[in-house]
Order: C-alpha cells, then sequence, then structure tokens
C-alpha cells in the first residue's frame, strides 16, 4: 500500500542529505511518524499546512516499512499510519513539490 508524508522542503534536504529523520518537529513530540493515506493527504495538508509554501509531497510504500508502521485511531475516528522508526530514503519510492495554489495544495493527479 501507499502511504504520504508532507515535508517542509528543509525537512525533505535534510533527508536527502542524511538518509533518514526522526520527523518533523511534532513527529519526534509525539514519539512516532505521522503519515496519510491518498484519501486523507488533502485534509491533512489543509488542517497543518494552510497557506505554507515549499512543501514536498513523499510517497512510500508500506511493504519496506515493517512492523513499526501502525495504524491508530486518529482524527475523525479513521486509521492513520503512524512509524514508530526513523523514516529513511528506503522507505521512499518518490518525492515531488507540492506547490500551493490559489484555492490550497495542488496535489498529482495521480493521487485519487
Amino acid at each position: 500500500m501507499l502511504i504520504y508524508k508532507i515535508l517542509r522542503a528543509d525537512e525533505w534536504s535534510d533527508l536527502r542529505a542524511k538518509g533518514e529523520t526522526p520527523g518533523a518537529p511534532i513527529d519526534v513530540t509525539d514519539g512516532f511518524i505521522h503519515f496519510s493515506t491518498a484519501e486523507q493527504a488533502r485534509e491533512t495538508a489543509a488542517k497543518h499546512f494552510a497557506g505554507v509554501d515549499g512543501l514536498m509531497l513523499a510517497e512510500l510504500d508500506t511493504d519496506r516499512m515493517g512492523d513499526a508502521l501502525k495504524w491508530e485511531v486518529s482524527r475523525g475516528g479513521a486509521l492513520f499510519p503512524h512509524y514508530y522508526g526513523p523514516l529513511t530514503l528506503a522507505h521512499v519510492t518518490w518525492c515531488q513539490p507540492l506547490p500551493l495554489g490559489p484555492e490550497g495544495h495542488v496535489f498529482p493527479e495521480t493521487l485519487a
């Protein structure tokens, strides 16, 4: 299954440079890395990144993540993917800019 992580440009640069990251400050505080499914990603962007430009959208393959990936109840009672470990480049299948348009972030057309 494919899941998604919205990263600030500096977080993506740091991941690329070091090969792994404990995540964004909220991830470090919560003790796990927050991800979204394709269906949840737009709402995540609107709720947590409204008006923020310079973001990156990373796609990750859950088959590469092992038992450290847990599905837990979060926003609205929905199950969200949470990863209890460092995010590594090996998890990422692709990463691309997530531009900010006049009505919010513009997601790739291939994202459901």
